[in-house]
């Protein structure tokens, strides 16, 4: 191990300011624990560094981490809030304009001032996630020698890195063309002291995605040399842990942005073989489902515990706001629906088609109890079905169905996708014909035959197989899309036709107000201006 471990004092900067201490820096009497001691420590007691572990898993399942959620806030339960902030902001998850829909600013698109929930929510949160995990690395380190203590410093590299990631997306344009524009400030477990007392400036997009890559490569290396698995860090939830497919999976999404299209194919495959996560079956997804984090198909996820603030809560969490089959927001009126011309598009041999009520109301997928439940509820045309309440009890006040943040399905698009843009169109289109064919629509056939043609049409079916998990809007920056949704079944104040590129977010006022050395803002921007629908 690295004999490296310093004092951690990490302060996320502004009034939304987290310190995180180690446990382990002092012993009784306030004496000074030296790095070598505190490594003795931690080798014979390796529960120590497994509660940081915890600790990180925790922070995406947050009751309120940024406003009152028991004064009325009810978007705010954490990482899961963010996907959902995101989805809204894009074309394909439309909602009502209505009292219910506590995500309405992303849905009006008012998001170009620096003091929104979108932008505060986003940064906080990815921020916390950093904060826990620095604590992680400053503990056990990059590189440790010891077999166990690999398993947890590579949680640590490998949720760091998804955290900047996301950030990088929101908060810049996109990698290709923009790597000297300002993203983020990069804070670690080496810089993390000297950030609380001075601050820390914007890094670039390249400095960033350099930090991501180097966190990934070290995650990949801990775990592939480790004989220790996300199971022995808790007997429950393990899918909440990042496993070696996983890292893998996460390092395409990167490659994948960066238009590295080769590894992006490499690591989508990888991450296929190394997890041995396999796609849900037509027969599986037939019915409302992707409530169950044991379900092969899922990588990594949010675990929900039943006792969970956000659970007990019943209508502060993503059940409340998602799900049309149990208690809470969707199903008194702030439903979450697919975009219309979406749906048109998906085929009638299609399983999927079936995730969501067609133009009448109805679906295949759905038996006579939840037909029931539902024309109860008064639900409308478009409504989702696809996601089963909690242990598939209909209406259902514990919400404690846990998120998904990977599943395998998304694996097998971006090698196809990837396949096609290094130059093999051929191979990519026979991967995305066979994924579809076997596993939703026996019927697909992909028309395209040049590499454009063939991520045009991943794109798609990502839309379709993805849609509401929180990968959407994140399309739209990286393919260059604007945000047209006309014919989607908006509210006609809503219906926007936005031309790419879609601006990045302002920096958090706080974060400007209480950080010296951010001087640089993002242009402010205006909520765009409702165009004549379809």
């Amino acid at each position: 191990m690295k004999r490296n471990i310093k004092t951690i004092a990490t302060t996320l900067l502004a009034s939304l300011t987290l310190v995180g201490c180690n446990d382990l820096d002092t012993k009784p009497g306030n004496y000074y624990v030296s790095s070598e001691q505190k490594e003795d420590a931690i080798l014979s007691n390796p529960e120590l560094a497994k509660a940081g572990v915890v600790g990180i898993s925790s922070t995406f399942n947050t009751f309120g981490g940024v406003y009152d959620a028991n004064d009325g806030n009810h978007f705010d339960f954490g990482w899961p809030a963010v996907l959902m902030f995101t989805e809204c902001m894009g074309t394909d998850m439309v909602a009502p304009n209505t009292g219910y829909n506590h995500f309405a600013s992303s849905g009006n698109y008012n998001l170009g001032n620096n003091n929104n929930a979108v932008n505060n929510m986003s940064w906080y949160y990815a921020y916390k996630i950093i904060n826990s995990a620095n604590s992680v690395v400053e503990t056990v380190g990059t590189e440790p020698e010891d077999d166990e203590l690999k398993l947890y410093s590579a949680q640590g590299l490998a949720n760091r890195a998804y955290a900047y990631f996301i950030l990088a997306q929101l908060f810049q344009d996109t990698y290709v063309g923009s790597g000297d524009k300002l993203a983020v400030p990069i804070i670690t477990n080496e810089n993390s002291s000297e950030a609380a007392v001075n601050g820390c400036p914007r890094a670039t997009v390249q400095e960033v995605y350099d930090q991501i890559l180097s966190d990934l490569d070290q995650a990949i290396k801990n775990l592939e040399n480790t004989t220790y698995s996300v199971s022995a860090i808790a007997d429950t939830g393990s899918k909440r842990f990042i496993s070696l497919g996983t890292a893998y999976g996460l390092r395409a999404r990167v490659n994948l942005v960066m238009n590295k299209w080769q590894e992006a194919a490499a690591d989508a495959a990888k991450a296929i073989s190394t997890s041995k996560a396999t796609p849900y079956s037509m027969t599986d997804v037939a019915k409302p489902a992707f409530n169950n984090p044991d379900d092969p198909s899922w990588m990594w996820c949010v675990y929900i515990d039943v006792n969970d603030r956000v659970v007990t809560s019943q209508i502060v969490n993503w059940a409340s706001h998602m799900g049309s089959l149990n208690f809470g927001y969707a199903s008194v009126g702030a439903w979450k629906m697919i975009n219309k011309s979406l749906f048109d598009y998906i085929n009638s041999t299609d399983v999927r088609k079936g995730w969501w009520l067609n133009g009448s109301g109805a679906s295949a997928n759905l038996n006579d109890s939840q037909v029931t439940y539902l024309t109860q509820q008064q639900a409308t045309p478009y409504v989702q079905v696809k996601f089963a309440p909690y242990q598939n009890v209909i209406g259902t006040t514990t919400n404690a169905t846990s998120v998904i943040l990977m599943r395998v399905e998304e694996m097998y698009l971006i090698q196809a996708e990837a396949t096609a843009m290094a130059g093999n169109p051929t191979e990519g289109k026979r991967l995305l014909e066979e994924f579809v064919k076997t596993y939703r629509d026996p019927e697909y056939v992909c028309d395209g035959t040049s590499a454009a043609d063939i991520q045009e049409s991943v794109w798609m079916q990502r839309r379709i197989e993805l849609w509401g998990e929180g990968l959407a809007y994140f399309d739209l920056l990286r393919l260059n899309k604007g945000l047209d949704r006309r014919g989607g079944g908006w509210d006609s104040s809503w219906v926007y036709n936005v031309p790419a590129p879609l601006k990045p977010l302002l920096v958090p006022n706080g974060e400007m107000d209480a950080n010296p050395l951010i001087q640089a803002q993002n242009p402010t921007w205006s909520k765009p201006t409702a165009v004549a629908d379809n």
